[in-house]
């Protein structure tokens, strides 16, 4: 599979790139931009402010110049929190995606989006400040509406970003347990 794998608004962290070598370790070819050009970040607040300065629509921009010349090979898009909301934004606009696995992480669907028959894979922690249940509630039926094939995983008592070993919400026995299913679901596409 060809997996385009986008960071959170830590920025692209040890934890992504080693998340991008257990994958590529599962046989995948995976490309883990960095939309924040170098810079990372020690706390979400500090990520969020880089990202409000970069701008959603700069940041979008360049996920897409990133997998714009993959995407004819069938991409799958992944992500972390803020780079979830990214991959599901691309994967609702490439009718060639291939699959979209969400970490941590959603996004609002546009109204006329249409994802036939894609398939979809949500991680999130139970409960989770960033995805708070009646926004998942939503987001569910919404993406069950663009015709996406959508499973969801909650890990009760795990901070937002528990598969972060290098932060404070990592959480080991609810991260591998996500990386057993997740591979799961792209051996399966």
């Amino acid at each position: 599979m060809n997996i385009m794998l986008f960071h959170s608004a830590y920025g692209l962290r040890p934890a992504v790139r080693d998340a991008a070598d257990r994958l590529r370790a599962a046989g995948h070819e995976v490309w883990s931009p960095d939309l924040f050009e170098g810079r990372t970040f020690e706390t979400v607040e500090e990520g969020m402010a880089c990202k409000d300065e970069i701008g959603k629509d700069e940041l979008l921009r360049r996920a897409v110049l990133t997998a714009a010349p993959y995407s004819e090979r069938g991409l799958v898009y992944a992500g972390f929190s803020l780079g979830a909301s990214i991959a599901q934004t691309l994967a609702l606009g490439d009718d060639k995606a291939r699959g979209l696995l969400l970490l941590h992480g959603t996004s609002d669907i546009a109204p006329n989006a249409s994802a036939d028959e894609l398939p979809v894979q949500l991680h999130v922690a139970e409960p989770d400040a960033f995805e708070p249940d009646d926004w998942l509630s939503s987001w569910y039926l919404q993406m069950g509406r663009t015709g996406a094939d959508v499973e969801v995983y909650r890990y009760a008592g795990a901070g937002h970003l528990y598969t972060d070993p290098g932060l404070p919400d990592y959480d080991a026995e609810a991260a591998e347990a996500t990386w057993r299913v997740a591979l799961g679901f792209l051996d399966s596409l």
